[in-house]
């Protein structure tokens, strides 16, 4: 009878230190994707009334992500990019919506450029907020500005937003390229005024 009782004191040992090792595994585990994507994790979240769910859609962006190789622009073209997205910030004043145009189309070829797909916009944003995810809400909105301005119904106020919105995304991929060419343009992210 006493082994009895032991055999079962060490199997609910057991199973109440494998219930514990996989509640804290998987508590890490949210906890590192919190921390890896940041307010995309909580985004995730809000789109879904379930944890396991939100995070697998994470891990699901991160495979697909790691599926295709990312190498900063450097170089010329880094420059004339960051030339370019001045160009964009300066015509703003006089020309808002075509400012925005311009600016969704520059993202696109920098991500182009860089190796992201660039076929579809959602899986676009997604790739982009494993690498970027604090500028990834930020390219949502703006790009929900263009779609809105493409139909004519943005105001002044939204376009001025896109365009701050699409700067911080330059400058996210612009950012890698200056820690790759130590010697390129500085202008960009510390020195720029927002629009």
């Amino acid at each position: 009878m006493d082994t009895v009782i032991v055999v079962v004191i060490v199997i609910v040992v057991v199973v109440a230190a494998g219930v514990a090792a996989a509640v804290l595994y998987r508590r890490r585990s949210s906890d590192q994707l919190r921390q890896r994507f940041g307010p995309e994790y909580e985004r995730a979240l809000e789109g879904t009334a379930d944890r396991r769910e939100a995070e697998k859609d994470l891990r699901d962006r991160e495979k697909h992500r790691s599926a295709f190789e990312v190498t900063p622009v450097t170089g010329q073209d880094a420059t004339r990019y960051r030339q370019e997205w001045a160009d964009i910030r300066l015509r703003f004043v006089d020309q808002p919506a075509e400012s925005v145009e311009q600016a969704d189309r520059l993202v696109v070829q920098i991500m182009r450029e860089s190796g992201y797909p660039v076929d579809d916009f959602e899986h676009r944003v997604d790739d982009i907020s494993v690498d970027h995810p604090d500028v990834a809400q930020h390219y949502r909105e703006a790009h929900e500005v263009a779609v809105a301005q493409a139909a004519g119904v943005a105001d002044t106020e939204q376009l001025r937003q896109a365009v701050t919105s699409y700067g911080q995304l330059v400058d996210a991929l612009l950012r890698e390229s200056q820690r790759r060419d130590p010697g390129a343009d500085r202008g960009s992210s510390d020195d720029r005024e927002h629009t």
